[in-house]
């Protein structure tokens, strides 16, 4: 175990919000042992990011870790050749060059088509009438996975993401993300006759296409369905309750003063959807007046590192207005995430802006609070919204 000193949280408290005791861990503790998590946690935007690029020590490779137990050996848990030939592969699909000739018009046609489904002047669920489908829809036709329902996608991303996340070993969440993979299993094998006879651009079609071995197609479309479901629903829902929650900062966008993208970039900043990241130690390691043992489980607090005094001031606060260069709202490193750029095509070039055109008074319901919540992966769980056109 690590020399870290320990500090004990409580853990229905750190879900609620864990903001409060990260920012007490930078200050008092910035690399500490929680025994509630299981973990040793670095808490500094500097530490992690040097951290992230040290992969012969901070591995991602971590054969007894949920992720790799529960949805198979995918490239996000491998490290330097190994990971970035499966990046590699998948790049055709994700690549600035097919978002901006492929995706962005889908996507902009799923975000229209839903828009027109909801009543003017009705009350919705902000995050189950649209941020969920819309989300759903979009992984559906970039993952090749057409033959299944949105709903399941969101169910499968859902399950997974609690599993991988399910550091307590509740038998009822792992039974849900096994349910999940072998959801996932299913649909490849029923669209799988059809892909190999008309490849396409999707994750499915180009990775069989590169002569990938099954298993790692199976693991790596899973990887896409576990993160790209779930943070870009989060991320869209969250940068709209943000931006009608700080009416002024929503006219500073509406005026073209900042832009979409940049709203987006300081929620995922604020916001961090991904808050942590795992890592497994290869190596005897010190860092500071800290020691570290071989195969010690370590996690990288991204959501910490993004209210880091020393890198942004008023850290705690949401200014659209803010040089968001040092986030690490998608990673570092040779781990940064692979579908940056279609998140940001979804988000700041479609979702966002094609909502506040068509709901030009967009409002929040106050007849339900907002509820948010999560550690590992934070975000809204709902957003009711009066929908005024």
């Amino acid at each position: 175990m690590s020399t870290a000193p320990r500090i004990d949280i409580d853990p229905a408290a750190f879900w609620a919000d864990p903001y409060p005791m990260l920012a007490k861990m930078r200050q008092e503790a910035p690399i500490a042992f929680v025994p509630q998590l299981g973990s040793t946690l670095l808490t500094s935007r500097d530490d992690i990011s040097i951290s992230e690029k040290q992969i012969d020590v901070f591995s991602s490779h971590q054969p007894a870790g949920l992720m790799h137990r529960l949805m198979g050996h995918n490239m996000m848990r491998k490290d330097g050749e190994a990971h970035q030939a499966e990046r590699r592969a998948m790049f055709p699909t994700v690549s600035p060059k097919t978002v901006k000739a492929h995706w962005t018009a889908l996507f902009q046609a799923h975000a229209e088509r839903i828009i027109d489904a909801i009543a003017p002047g009705s009350r919705i669920d902000f995050m189950r009438d649209f941020a969920l489908p819309f989300s759903g829809e979009c992984l559906k036709s970039i993952t090749g996975l057409t033959n299944i329902g949105y709903q399941d996608m969101d169910a499968w991303s859902q399950g997974m993401i609690e599993g991988i996340a399910n550091y307590g070993d509740d038998p009822e969440v792992e039974a849900r993300c096994h349910a999940a993979t072998s959801g996932i299993d299913a649909a490849i094998d029923d669209i799988l006759p059809v892909m190999r006879k008309h490849p396409d651009q999707s994750i499915l079609g180009v990775l069989l296409a590169s002569g990938m071995a099954m298993e790692s197609v199976r693991a790596n479309v899973k990887l896409a369905i576990s993160g790209g479901q779930n943070e870009p629903r989060k991320a869209i829902a969250g940068t709209v309750w943000a931006l009608l929650s700080h009416p002024d900062q929503l006219a500073l966008v509406r005026s073209g003063e900042v832009s979409w993208l940049q709203a987006f970039e300081e929620y995922a900043r604020w916001i961090s959807p991904i808050g942590m990241s795992p890592r497994r130690i290869a190596k005897p390691w010190r860092i500071r007046d800290v020691s570290f043992e071989r195969d010690e489980r370590v996690f990288l607090m991204f959501g910490s590192a993004n209210r880091d005094e020393k890198h942004f001031e008023r850290a705690d606060v949401f200014d659209v207005r803010r040089d968001t260069s040092k986030s690490v709202a998608f990673g570092a490193g040779p781990h940064f995430c692979a579908g940056a750029f279609a998140s940001r095509a979804m988000i700041a070039e479609v979702a966002l802006p094609t909502l506040f055109a068509r709901a030009k008074n967009l409002e929040i319901a106050d007849d339900e609070p907002v509820r948010i919540g999560g550690w590992a992966f934070r975000g809204l769980q709902n957003l009711p919204v009066k929908w005024l056109q």
